[in-house]
């Protein structure tokens, strides 16, 4: 296996494939380097290099107890990239990964990033407060952890199978790999951190991170995003970005990279060349 040491001790996992201009593919809570396959494997075959990690707490990354806050999850890929050499690379956050994404470029990247893509993200942040009237309010976190402590198994089942990919949707086209694969990913991780990191992706405001970003970014969200709702996230992150564009989707899932991979990696590839 591929890992780097940081400095706290932690491994972080990570794939690295191929050649050419970096992409780094930063994945959702509670999954791992896996959920981008068919990202990695689109792009490999265009030319890029491509670069996926198990986030701290993640996937085959240490089980960590501790650092499970976005100020460490945008250092420890700040490390990753500092280790791997790269450079004019675009990196591309789905959820939580969209907001890992905003913090790293925001106070790390400079002069290291070209480009940026936000697939269903978190930003600019999703409690529900005076400021953010369109989030979700704090009884629905508490209900995720609270699940997440009597039976994550059953938990991430009931995720994987309902509203990340809309599968709960009249109609929906259901794959049973996916749900499996969700659930596999979610289940090799470690309790602590994903419980950690609930708290992250609700409440990490990251107004100031979008406004500090210099380089083109591509916001991409679902009108029916049943994870991330529209509303209080893809509209107002772009408004905060200096030079951002959001693409919007009509009936595509929060999980779309999975779902919809045809339409979203054409649209990357698009944004990437433009």
């Amino acid at each position: 296996m591929s890992t780097i040491t940081t400095k706290d001790g932690t491994e972080i996992f990570y794939k690295d494939w191929g050649t050419g201009q970096p992409i780094v593919f930063h994945h959702g809570w509670p999954l791992s380097a896996d959920d981008w396959d068919a990202q990695m494997m689109f792009f490999l075959a265009k030319g890029y290099r491509v670069i996926a990690h198990d986030r701290r707490g993640h996937g085959r990354s240490t089980q960590t107890s501790t650092g499970n806050d976005m100020d460490t999850y945008a250092a420890d890929v700040a490390e990753l990239v500092t280790a791997l050499g790269l450079r004019d690379a675009i990196h591309v956050g789905h959820s939580t990964g969209g907001g890992e994404v905003a913090r790293y470029v925001a106070q790390h990247g400079k002069g290291r990033v070209a480009k940026a893509a936000l697939i269903s993200a978190i930003t600019p942040v999703m409690l529900k407060s005076d400021k953010n009237p369109d989030g979700l309010p704090i009884e629905v976190f508490d209900g995720f952890r609270s699940a997440l402590v009597a039976n994550r198994a059953q938990f991430y089942l009931d995720v994987a199978s309902g509203p990340f990919y809309g599968f709960n949707r009249p109609g929906a086209k259901i794959s049973q790999g996916s749900i499996t694969n969700w659930w596999r990913q979610g289940m090799m991780g470690g309790a602590k951190a994903h419980y950690d990191c609930i708290k992250v992706f609700s409440e990490t405001d990251q107004t100031e991170d979008l406004k500090k970003i210099d380089v083109p970014v591509l916001v991409m969200h679902s009108e029916d995003d049943q994870i991330v709702p529209f509303a209080a996230a893809g509209p107002l992150a772009v408004k905060l970005l200096k030079h951002g564009t959001l693409k919007v989707y009509q009936g595509f899932p929060h999980g779309m990279p999975t779902t919809n991979a045809d339409v979203i990696n054409a649209d990357l590839l698009a944004f990437i060349k433009a």
